[in-house]
């Protein structure tokens, strides 16, 4: 007998509010064999699967959004002297034993819950239109799961039924195959109808489809050698084999993408500016920035609520019950990690504090500024700490006594944001003055704290990615020209893999969607080499990002962009290790 385990907390941090807890929150086993027999089972079951998004924010650093911003070459690891995981994933190099096995760990655990979900819901009573929804959320999860574990990594094992045995690897093509699988099956059987309360639907699961199939379909077009996946042959697949015999086209690919341009009801923010938390309410008349313009955050005053963003079509939602005891994932550690390594607030208003993960590289801007002169997405994105007309403060960069790899430039999206008080002082976030009441702190009711308080959206997927997709696999400008024209910017008379490849880097800049991108067209080794030898502050002083370990293109060609398989897996005899991590050549030991 099977049993699928709960996290009825989940329900709240996911926004589920069409789901009575008190029924469900003292679940914490229950067999297969009846649940989920009902509506509410089913959305507690689901929760459980969907918990496993928040489950990685307790140690974002491990995951594979973190690891997919620093090692690609927009940002650098950034961090403190002694943060040298950071700087470790930005050179692909190894520090420590098991450096990342927690987030393996995390996403089976996720993939396990839903192979358990998948499997009892064909033998339950409920109706066959919700059994279908979330047959197709499950298959969803599943994988998008793979999809990060199979980027990170490579060749995981497939596990597509629950299980305690140990599996280990198969066909890498196989795995691929399977996700692409999972998601037309739920394509198929999940209604034509947009969600706006926290869950996938069908739009959502044909976005995915698209990213998969383009990055699947372009990495491994020459093979699935390191020597194959690392070279400078761009030479995409056309149809991919399915486990269950049938084939998917790129045609049918291109239809999935042409329905959720045409009937999903998702739509771009008008104005690009209003996508990030900076515009919220609580702090955009403060910001020099944003002051006297009219914008206002698509997500202002939404705290587990259906969803207001039509652009926002997957995110991982947070809530005021993180705690360090049990649920510091509620809280959003990403923009934790990616605030200012700075605790006075007054120096660098509105963003806040963190840990200085993943600072700007210069080349991106430069480059930026050479292709795009006026575009308004550069400054809506990057900070340029050197302007202070653009910000509140005097912030020292290049001051600070234990920052490796500052540069002039910031991340914006995905920063912690503080907002000003009455009396002049700042909230540590600016989610504490909007949100007012009891912050589930260990007990410590009301306080504040920066580390746990962050819980604005991180949006995974923008219906801006699906534009850009259809221009890409359709060869045309159309989708290319409406997303330049929300940046102000006249529309291109012609498609070119350069002009695709430019309009994804600008409009999706530091969401960890350029590290695959530059992998499945494989100019990887070539871009990266571009970091080298850049403008970086050391301990606050003048210095260059220099080579290690290689240089980056050397490392990239030994690896190819993959991780080192967790050490416990290859104990296990689970996977063998990965080409590029088998001697001390790999391991950083410092700057």
């Amino acid at each position: 007998m099977k049993k699928i385990f709960l996290f009825a907390a989940a329900i709240a941090t996911l926004g589920l509010a069409s789901c009575d807890i008190d029924n469900v929150e003292n679940i914490t086993e229950l067999s297969t064999e009846n649940f989920p027999a009902s509506e509410v089972d089913g959305i507690a079951a689901l929760a459980g699967v969907y918990e496993n998004l928040n489950a990685t924010h307790a140690n974002p650093q491990c995951s594979y959004l973190y690891m997919a911003c620093l090692a690609s070459d927009d940002q650098y690891g950034g961090g403190g002297t002694n943060d040298k995981l950071m700087q470790a994933l930005d050179l692909m190099c190894n520090y420590g034993n098991d450096m990342t096995n927690v987030f393996w760990g995390q996403r089976y655990e996720g993939i396990n819950r839903a192979n358990t979900l998948i499997q009892a819901l064909p033998n339950t009573s409920i109706s066959d239109d919700l059994k279908n929804q979330y047959l197709g959320e499950a298959l969803f999860l599943r994988a998008y799961y793979y999809y990060e574990l199979a980027s990170m990594y490579g060749n995981v094992p497939l596990l597509t039924v629950p299980t305690g045995e140990l599996i280990t690897q198969g066909d890498v093509k196989v795995l691929w195959a399977q996700m692409l699988q999972d998601l037309r099956d739920a394509v198929n059987m999940m209604p034509s109808v947009r969600k706006s309360d926290g869950h996938v639907d069908k739009y959502t699961a044909e976005a995915l489809l698209g990213r998969i199939w383009l990055f699947y379909t372009g990495f491994y077009g020459n093979g699935t050698s390191t020597a194959d996946l690392s070279n400078t042959t761009y030479n995409p697949l056309q149809t991919v084999e399915l486990p269950d015999g049938t084939t998917l086209t790129k045609q049918d690919v291109i239809a999935a993408i042409d329905d959720c341009v045409n009937n999903s009801g998702y739509s771009l923010v008008p104005d690009f500016r209003n996508l990030w938390a900076y515009t919220n309410r609580m702090t955009v008349e403060d910001n020099p920035y944003t002051k006297g313009q009219g914008l206002k955050w698509v997500e202002d005053d939404m705290e587990n609520s259906d969803n207001n963003n039509p652009e926002s079509m997957f995110a991982i939602k947070f809530n005021k019950w993180a705690s360090w005891s049990t649920t510091i994932g509620y809280g959003n550690g990403i923009a934790l990690h990616f605030g200012v390594r700075d605790a006075a607030y007054e120096n660098h208003f509105p963003f806040g504090q963190g840990w200085g993960a993943g600072p700007v590289a210069p080349n991106l801007v430069n480059d930026w500024k050479a292709a795009e002169p006026n575009d308004m997405r550069r400054d809506a994105t990057i900070q340029d700490w050197t302007d202070k007309s653009s910000y509140e403060g005097t912030y020292k960069y290049g001051g600070g006594d234990d920052f490796v790899q500052e540069t002039d430039f910031y991340g914006k999206k995905w920063s912690p944001i503080t907002a000003k008080k009455e009396d002049g002082s700042y909230w540590c976030t600016f989610e504490c003055g909007m949100y007012p009441g009891t912050w589930d702190l260990d007990g410590a009711s009301g306080t504040e704290n920066f580390q746990l308080n962050n819980i604005h959206d991180l949006v995974l997927i923008r219906f801006a990615e699906v534009l850009l997709m259809q221009s890409e696999l359709k060869e045309d400008v159309a989708g290319i020209n409406k997303v330049r024209a929300r940046a102000g910017l006249d529309p291109i008379s012609s498609y070119s893999l350069t002009a695709l490849q430019n309009e994804r880097r600008w409009e999706l800049a530091c969401e960890g969607i350029r590290w695959n991108d530059i992998r499945r067209w494989h100019i990887a080794s070539v871009v990266l080499a571009k970091q080298e030898n850049q403008p970086v502050y050391y301990c606050g002083k003048p210095a260059t990002n220099d080579p290690h370990n290689g240089g980056y293109s050397k490392r990239y060609t030994e690896t190819a962009g993959f991780q080192k398989m967790p050490d416990s897996q290859v104990s296990l005899g689970s996977v063998v290790q990965n080409d590029g991590w088998k001697d001390a050549s790999s391991e950083y030991t410092g700057w």
